[in-house]
């Protein structure tokens, strides 16, 4: 369904259990689930506007783009900036039995879903099992 690769993320929780401390900054944390016949997938983006967020797909990856600026004026004296600001990029390799042409996308309180459709081909479906009069002859 949805693949998620991160070729640093096992270096990365190692770092994380040796000194304490998360590795590297994440600046768009994500959940993901299925729900009936659709894959849903929300990122944490406060403070972000969603003009600056963009979407783009090639061969089933979804980049997920967006910009958070600092807040304050620009000649403030920053006293603390743990907040982080900057582009923000992540990309999901969506498996052949999504439906990529039907992403649903929407930006609430911080929080970007994305609701993806499994593709009808890959929903579980019956066969009909037609039956006969045909008699089966058993030879022995």
């Amino acid at each position: 369904m949805l693949m998620r690769t991160d070729p640093f993320r096992e270096l990365d929780r190692l770092t994380e259990q040796l000194l304490g401390t998360a590795a590297r900054p994440v600046g768009m944390p994500m959940d993901a689930y299925r729900s009936g016949d659709e894959v849903v997938v929300h990122f944490d983006l406060p403070g972000v506007d969603p003009e600056s967020v963009d979407l783009d797909i090639e061969r089933n990856v979804l980049t997920v783009t967006a910009e958070r600026a600092w807040s304050g004026p620009e000649d403030a004296e920053r006293i603390a900036a743990e907040r982080p600001t900057g582009r923000f990029s992540r990309q999901l390799f969506l498996g052949d039995t999504l439906d990529t042409e039907r992403i649903d996308a929407s930006y609430e309180a911080g929080v970007l879903t994305l609701r993806i459709p499994v593709a009808e081909q890959a929903k579980p479906r019956k066969i009909q099992i037609s039956g006969g009069d045909r008699k089966k002859e058993i030879t022995g």
